[in-house]
């Protein structure tokens, strides 16, 4: 096998019947603007960031409705807070004294088409309590389910068990979604739960989600 140690220039068109080059060797600028790559070539992403819109988020049973200003019966509210000094929330109302309460809110989340298929998904909730933590219990859970397009859904995706946030301090809780099946387009529909259970009459005991994020391997 012959070996060139030096430069090669070709001026016209280069043929070979096979053609390997080095992992690595093919630097950013090296690539025309217009090359032909299958994503499936390019570097893989690990758990890329996705943020969903608190205001993706919907009365759960009832997907036609917006939620509430005010959480009541079994729905979180979205708390808008002024502009300029809060950003948005998904909240519980004032809790304190009330027992073992449960709220929900519910989201559709499209899989981006830079999705590697069957690769690692996550969902993300960062939440936490405001003013002072429940006496007994509170948790965070994700239910996801891949529609099927068609107005059905398979079996529960979300491998992981209900996280506590019951702390002052604000912190991400991961859920593992099973992804053997799913591609870059599927939708998912998730419904988040927060459950409150405090029996004190002190003062206010209300449970925030600051962010909920897709986080899933990704190509381009």
């Amino acid at each position: 096998m012959s070996k060139i140690n030096d430069d090669l220039h070709v001026g016209g068109l280069l043929t070979a019947d096979q053609m390997q080059v080095a992992s690595g060797s093919i630097s950013n600028d090296g690539v025309a603007a217009n090359a032909d790559i299958a994503r499936s070539k390019l570097a893989q992403d690990t758990l890329a960031k996705y943020a969903i819109p608190l205001t993706s988020f919907r009365v759960h049973d009832a997907m036609q409705t917006n939620l509430p200003g005010t959480s009541a019966n079994d729905d979180l509210a979205l708390i808008g807070g002024t502009f300029g000094t809060n950003s948005p929330e998904i909240k519980t109302s004032d809790l304190k004294a009330a027992g073992a309460t449960t709220r929900y809110a519910r989201a559709l989340i499209q899989l981006p088409p830079e999705y590697d298929d069957a690769q690692t998904v996550e969902i993300r909730v960062k939440g936490g309590m405001e003013t002072t933590v429940a006496d007994t219990s509170a948790t965070v859970d994700v239910e996801c389910y891949e529609s099927d397009k068609s107005g059905g859904v398979g079996s529960d995706l979300c491998t992981t068990a209900a996280q506590s946030i019951n702390s002052l301090t604000a912190a991400d809780k991961d859920f593992t979604i099973t992804a053997s099946g799913l591609v870059a387009g599927d939708i998912l529909d998730v419904r988040i739960t927060v459950a409150v259970n405090d029996a004190a009459s002190g003062t206010a005991v209300v449970a925030a989600l600051g962010a909920i994020e897709l986080l899933c391997d990704s190509r381009g």
